[in-house]
């Protein structure tokens, strides 16, 4: 039961974490707004880039992926709390009932990693370029989210067979 109670503290870390950051968006919106704000206006990438028809400069659509991305955060919270809280009322079931309490969290973390790989290294990385920006590139906070997630997932799933003094 030491490696179950492990997972279940593990993703409710997540869902922690989660909880504090769309907290943070929404408690004080204008300091990562900036970053969202000139992540997609490209306005610190390579001078002369052939990639500047790329940045979007309507404020309302700027609003709206950062909306977008504190939804994201809220229902990844969401799902991980409920997850982790599933989990911890079925660590001492059978196999089978822990196994299905388990989809709920695999669902979370899973929106997590998505979120780092398609949000963060694939839309703001290689679509807007982040990468170029030496002010507001995110990647290297999103690789380690995305690797600590994942790392977490891994652990999830895996088999809890064995015994631990």
């Amino acid at each position: 039961m030491t490696l179950r109670l492990s997972k279940c503290l593990l993703v409710l870390a997540v869902a922690f974490y989660y909880t504090l950051v769309a907290f943070n968006n929404v408690t004080d919106f204008s300091s990562n707004y900036e970053f969202v704000h000139h992540v997609l206006l490209m306005d610190t990438t390579f001078p002369g880039n052939r990639g500047m028809w790329r940045a979007l400069h309507p404020l309302a659509l700027q609003y709206a992926f950062y909306g977008g991305i504190i939804l994201w955060e809220t229902a990844t919270a969401i799902l991980c709390w409920w997850g982790g809280f599933r989990l911890l009322r079925a660590r001492h079931a059978p196999r089978a009932a822990y196994s299905h309490a388990r989809r709920t969290a695999v669902l979370g973390l899973t929106l997590s990693l998505l979120m780092w790989l398609v949000a963060f290294l694939t839309v703001g990385g290689e679509w807007f370029l982040m990468w170029q920006s030496h002010t507001w590139n995110g990647q290297d906070a999103a690789f380690r989210m995305f690797t600590v997630v994942g790392i977490i997932l891994v652990y999830l799933v895996l088999p809890d067979g064995e015994t631990i003094p």
